[in-house]
């Protein structure tokens, strides 16, 4: 099994021969997993709720791909994407905005200038914890805002309790040209619950 030990490093990485073995038989509950935390709000956007194991076998996949096993390569992977673990008091998500038409996409993409910043998530009886987006870089400019983010929901004490308790969640966006909301199913929130402390 793809060890999970809170802390991405190299050692806890399987070599490119044991992660091939891994993958025929594991590939499918990853995909599971990966979808089960996977979030559609409204047509074109998606949210895929990162996990110490998505992340783990992102990184693995692109090191199998790219056939990287020497160190500094495989440091470059874990910097790229180990800040995408949620560290036990948020909630982190690759946020992907899709448009199979390519004008749609452009005319869309310079509509919604901002979006990430208008993603939200609320606990049930609880105010509304709005995304950090982008901390590695800046992915708009003035014409249009990228088709992928990285958004964080930092959340309080209180609300990774309630979340624990079963409280229910709203994820949200209520930027002026993307309105819309839902509310996490169950077996979702119960492995977004198992992300906090």
């Amino acid at each position: 099994m793809m060890q999970t030990t809170g802390n991405i490093t190299p050692e806890s990485l399987m070599t490119l021969e044991a992660y091939s073995k891994w993958r025929k038989t594991n590939k499918a509950s990853v995909l599971a997993e990966r979808r089960l935390r996977s979030v559609h709000l409204g047509e074109n956007m998606t949210l895929q709720f990162e996990s110490e194991a998505t992340i783990r076998y992102q990184i693995q996949e692109m090191l199998r791909i790219e056939k990287i096993f020497e160190e500094e390569g495989i440091a470059q992977e874990i910097e790229a994407y180990g800040p995408l673990v949620p560290s036990g008091t948020n909630w982190k998500a690759t946020v992907l905005l899709e448009y199979p038409d390519v004008s749609e996409r452009r005319r869309e993409l310079a509509r919604l200038i901002g979006v990430e910043d208008r993603l939200f998530v609320e606990v049930e009886g609880m105010p509304r914890v709005y995304a950090i987006c982008d901390e590695d870089l800046d992915r708009e400019n003035e014409e249009k805002t990228s088709a992928v983010h990285f958004a964080r929901f930092e959340l309080t004490a209180a609300m990774c309790a309630a979340v624990k308790a079963g409280a229910a969640v709203k994820l949200g966006c209520d930027h002026t040209n993307y309105p819309a909301h839902i509310q996490i199913a169950d077996d979702t929130l119960a492995s977004l619950a198992g992300d906090l402390r």
